[in-house]
C-alpha cells in the first residue's frame, strides 16, 4: 500500500478520534456549568451544550478535511511519520484553540447576571 494513503488514513483516524474525545469531554463537563449559568434550567443548558458541540464538530472536522492534502511527496516511512506528526500537531492546536475559545465564552456567560426566566404573575390573572 502507498505510504501517502497510509498516512492519510492514520491522519483521519487519529484526528477524528481526538475531536470526538475532546467534544465528549467538553459536553460532559460543560453541562454542569451551563445548568448553573441558566439558573437550573436543565433543558436550556442541554440545548445550548448540544449546539456548542455541533459547532465544535463542524469546525474541527471541516479543518481536518481541508488540511488533508500533504504538500510534498512522501517517499519513505520516516517522511510519512513526519508529515503525520505535523498534521496531528496542527489538529491539536486547533482543538486547543477551540477549547480556549469555549472557555472564554463560558467565562463571559458566567460573569453575566444569572439567566432568569420570566413567568406570568398569577396574582394579575383575572379570574372569571
Amino acid at each position: 500500500m502507498d505510504i501517502v494513503v497510509v498516512t492519510y488514513g492514520a491522519y483521519v483516524a487519529i484526528s477524528v478520534f481526538l475531536t470526538v474525545w475532546v467534544a465528549r469531554t467538553l459536553h460532559k463537563n460543560g453541562r454542569v456549568f451551563l445548568v448553573e449559568v441558566f439558573g437550573g434550567d436543565e433543558g436550556l443548558a442541554d440545548s445550548v451544550n448540544h449546539l456548542l458541540v455541533v459547532g465544535f464538530y463542524l469546525i474541527n472536522l471541516g479543518y481536518i478535511s481541508l488540511a488533508l492534502k500533504i504538500g510534498g511527496d512522501i517517499l519513505s516511512i520516516r517522511e510519512g511519520v513526519e508529515a503525520l506528526s505535523w498534521k496531528i500537531g496542527l489538529v491539536l492546536l486547533v482543538l486547543g484553540g477551540m477549547h480556549f475559545f469555549n472557555l472564554v465564552i463560558f467565562n463571559r456567560i458566567h460573569r453575566r447576571p444569572k439567566f432568569i426566566r420570566k413567568t406570568p404573575n398569577m396574582d394579575s390573572v383575572v379570574q372569571a
